[in-house]
C-alpha cells in the first residue's frame, strides 16, 4: 500500500469522525401515565433499554415515581441501574433532595412544567433526551442530556451499556435546585 493510499484513509477516518462529533441528536418520549410500580414501569416499550435514550427516560420516570413514593422509586431505579442497586449514598442522597417539598424538581423534566404553573407538567406526558458532540466519547458510556423547566441549563445522565445489548443508568446530575414553583416563591 502506498504512502498516498494510507494518508487518505488516515484522512476519511479523520472525517468520518469530525462528522460524528457534530452530529447531536435528540428522541422525544410520550407517555399516558406514569408509572408507579416497576412492574408498570417494566411493561412500557422503553424498558427494553436497548438505547441510552430509553435508560435516560425511563430514569426520570423512577425519579418521579420516587418523589411521590420511596420504595417504588428505588425498586424502578434498582431496575433502570441494572446490574449495579443503589448504594447506600445514593439512597441517602435521593432522599434529602426528593423529601421535604421538592418532589417538582423530578416533575420539571416533563414538557410543559415550569415555574409559574408549580411544575404541572402537559398530558400526555412527554419528555425529550438529547445528546451533544462529546456524548459518546468514552465506549461503553454515553452522557445524555436532559432540559428542566425551572433551570438555565440542561443536566445530564450518565448511563453504562452492558455489553451490546442494553443501557443502564450509572450517575445521574438531575436533582440539582431549581427555581422555586411560583407559588412558593415569595418574590413572584
Amino acid at each position: 500500500m502506498s504512502l498516498s493510499n494510507i494518508l487518505k484513509g488516515l484522512f476519511k477516518d479523520a472525517a468520518a469522525a469530525a462528522v460524528k462529533k457534530i452530529e447531536t441528536k435528540s428522541e422525544t418520549f410520550t407517555f399516558d401515565e406514569l408509572p408507579k410500580s416497576v412492574d408498570e414501569l417494566k411493561a412500557l416499550p422503553e424498558a427494553v433499554l436497548d438505547t441510552p435514550y430509553k435508560a435516560a427516560a425511563l430514569s426520570v420516570l423512577a425519579l418521579c415515581a420516587y418523589a411521590e413514593d420511596p420504595d417504588a422509586g428505588i425498586e424502578m431505579l434498582n431496575f433502570v441501574k441494572g446490574p449495579q442497586p443503589l448504594t447506600p449514598y445514593e439512597k441517602q442522597f435521593l432522599h434529602d433532595r426528593l423529601t421535604g417539598g421538592k418532589a417538582y424538581t423530578t416533575r420539571s423534566y416533563l414538557a410543559g412544567a415550569t415555574p409559574d404553573n408549580d411544575y404541572t407538567p402537559d398530558k400526555p406526558y412527554k419528555l425529550t433526551v438529547s445528546t451533544n458532540p462529546y456524548s459518546f466519547d468514552t465506549d461503553g458510556y454515553a452522557v445524555l442530556w436532559l432540559t428542566s423547566g425551572g433551570a438555565d441549563s440542561a443536566r445530564q445522565v450518565k448511563l453504562r451499556a452492558k455489553g451490546d445489548k442494553q443501557w443502564f443508568l450509572w450517575e445521574q446530575y438531575l436533582l440539582s435546585d431549581i427555581r422555586k414553583p411560583k407559588s412558593e416563591d415569595p418574590w413572584a
